[in-house]
């Protein structure tokens, strides 16, 4: 298993992106709740990164709604289901925890659902931003509430793209 990484900027600091073996496997923010160490990103290459740094650029200039990247997620099966269902809420919207819960067929797990959806590797790609509380307020977010805030005022259309960066 090789592992590699590479820094970019983004309208939300510095993003770490990780693959292994030649698949995307994190996308980190500075600062990020369960980010692992650094040691464990492999050494610096921009090699397997082309293609996600474009999506990236694309999805920051309010030109992509929907990424289309090969993914390599590691975690329990409950949160690889939890990880994929985030893959589904459409660019602009929110689900609340318990929701999702529903949707995995297990509705009263919406702690459980918050758990994982805290340790999603691979942010923005995998929108763990979309998920919000039951009234709707915002909680609990790996890279801090200020950017779920900043990134769902995007999606929505509140901000503008161009004075992102």
């Amino acid at each position: 298993m090789t592992r590699v990484h590479t820094v970019i900027d983004s309208p939300y600091g510095p993003l770490t992106l990780v693959a292994t073996d030649g698949v995307l496997s994190g996308v980190y923010m500075e600062g990020q709740r369960h980010r692992p160490a650094e040691e464990t990103f492999g050494t610096p290459d921009d090699t397997p990164f082309t293609e996600t740094v474009r999506q990236l650029e694309a999805y920051f200039a309010g030109e992509l709604t929907e990424f289309r990247l090969p993914l390599r997620m590691a975690g329990t099966p409950f949160q690889l289901r939890v990880w994929e269902e985030l893959r589904h809420i459409p660019y602009g919207t929110t689900v609340s925890y318990g929701e999702l819960a529903e949707r995995l067929g297990h509705p009263t797990a919406s702690r459980a659902v918050g758990l994982a959806n805290g340790k999603n590797p691979i942010s923005i790609i995998v929108p763990c931003h979309r998920v919000v509380g039951s009234s709707g307020a915002l909680t609990g977010y790996g890279g801090g509430l200020d950017r779920k805030r900043r990134l769902l005022d995007f999606e929505s259309g509140a901000a503008d793209p161009a004075r992102l960066f």
